[in-house]
């Protein structure tokens, strides 16, 4: 019998190379390339002075935050159609979009956003599994940014953010569980879930199917673990990258405010 082994050698618990790219979008207040190994998805947000027509019809106060998800043509091994192309947009598409805005706005305070949308963008410039994850992990680094151009700027007042955000994939591949499946390992997974966590540990989502076959609760369990050291590594990596590229205020600003000694 040959020891397990994963396609590209990891650990059972190692997920792959995590990179940040800052300032990938140089149009968008916030924006980066979020990578996971060969998975590289880009993320960008926009605050928008504007709230959806059914708030302002409903009376509803606060403001709004919405995500929209593509795949690039090119960044599978097969070209993909442009959804516009096709007149619609396909139901993964739709499903992975509202898992990021659902993730987004469960740490977002809505009534600190008076009047605004936050839109974020993620484009799956490179596929390799695991994009809906670095999506949303990519996606709060990115609105974290906005937001905070946002505050100094004026737009708004207060950091209507409670709490970070990330996610990560777990599975189980040739009967052991792993971390942060790539596509060969996605493909070939017997159970694969998806684990979207806040900064202090709770569960915003758990999306966990068997592939033609069942898992146990002591398996889930399993998971679910993977999936928390993964978040603690994110968390720590997010930490890192906001702490080097989130906006600071202009000393020459702030020093023009400041009365002169006598």
């Amino acid at each position: 019998m040959t020891d397990f082994q994963r396609p590209d050698g990891r650990a059972p618990n190692e997920m792959r190379t995590v990179a940040f790219t800052p300032d990938f979008a140089p149009h968008a207040p916030g924006s980066l390339l979020c990578a996971f190994g060969d998975t590289r998805v880009i993320c960008a947000a926009t605050l928008e002075k504007k709230i959806p027509p059914w708030m302002r019809q409903q009376g509803i106060s606060g403001g709004w935050m919405s995500a929209e998800y593509s795949m690039l043509p090119y960044s599978t091994h097969d070209r993909k159609q442009r959804d516009i192309n096709r007149g619609k947009l396909d139901g993964r598409t739709v499903e992975i979009q509202r898992l990021i805005g659902r993730s987004l706005r469960a740490v977002l305070d809505l009534q600190k956003l008076p009047g605004h949308t936050l839109w974020v963008d993620c484009d799956v410039l490179q596929a390799d599994g695991g994009t809906r994850t670095a999506a949303i992990t990519g996606a709060y680094l990115a609105a974290r940014v906005a937001i905070e151009k946002a505050l100094l700027e004026g737009k708004i007042s207060e950091n209507p953010f409670r709490d970070s955000l990330a996610a990560i994939s777990a599975g189980i591949y040739q009967g052991k569980p792993v971390l942060d499946l790539n596509y060969l390992e996605d493909k070939e997974a017997s159970v694969d879930a998806n684990i979207v966590m806040t900064g202090n540990g709770s569960f915003v989502e758990v999306q966990s199917s068997g592939e033609e076959a069942t898992f146990s609760p002591q398996e889930l369990q399993s998971l679910l673990a993977l999936a928390g050291e993964g978040i603690a590594f994110l968390k720590t990596a997010q930490e890192t990258f906001l702490s080097d590229h989130l906006p600071q205020p202009d000393p020459d600003s702030l020093l023009s405010r400041t009365s002169p000694l006598d």
